[in-house]
């Protein structure tokens, strides 16, 4: 697949000791609306997705994590649209720095949700799954990046995926 993007935080240093993290997003798009996921914790949209499993593909995983997160039907026409790479702090014991590679793809999902599975972590965060037009997620993520303190790291590559969304796909 190919690269999008790659990213290093500034508070990464080439000496510390990493992990690799591999994770399937899902871009569902309906016309200018697009399935994010609004996160109350960190104020903003985040495309569907997550960690892929020891032993499962990319596909796999990224078909589990849209029906968990989003309670997706009938998710057909799967499509590779591309790779964003980042290098980010990390704070649990063992490594310096997660090396995480979003793995992005387009799909097509029954119009109507079901229930969604949410881990106790994102229920708490106050992630619930939302249609929304594109154009106002962007905009409120670049609110939320320039004036939010309790923004996450993920933000900053939503936002740059949403942007190529709209020149590549729209």
């Amino acid at each position: 697949m190919h690269l999008l993007r790659s990213t290093t935080h500034p508070d990464v240093t080439s000496n510390g000791h990493s992990f690799h993290r591999q994770a399937a997003r899902a871009i569902v798009l309906n016309g200018e609306n697009i399935l994010m996921l609004y996160t109350e914790r960190y104020h903003d949209y985040t495309l569907p997705g997550g960690g892929v499993d020891e032993g499962e593909d990319l596909v796999q995983g990224l078909v589990r994590e849209l029906i968990e997160e989003t309670g997706a039907k009938d998710i057909t026409n799967i499509k590779a649209f591309g790779r964003y790479e980042e290098f980010r702090p990390w704070y649990k014991d063992d490594f310096d720095i997660m090396h995480m590679e979003s793995f992005c793809y387009t799909c097509d999902i029954h119009s109507e949700l079901g229930d969604t599975r949410l881990e106790d972590y994102e229920i708490h965060n106050g992630m619930r799954p939302v249609w929304i037009n594109i154009h106002q997620a962007i905009s409120h993520n670049e609110h939320t990046m320039a004036n939010s303190d309790k923004k996450g790291f993920s933000i900053e590559r939503e936002t740059f995926l949403l942007k190529l969304i709209v020149q590549e796909l729209l």
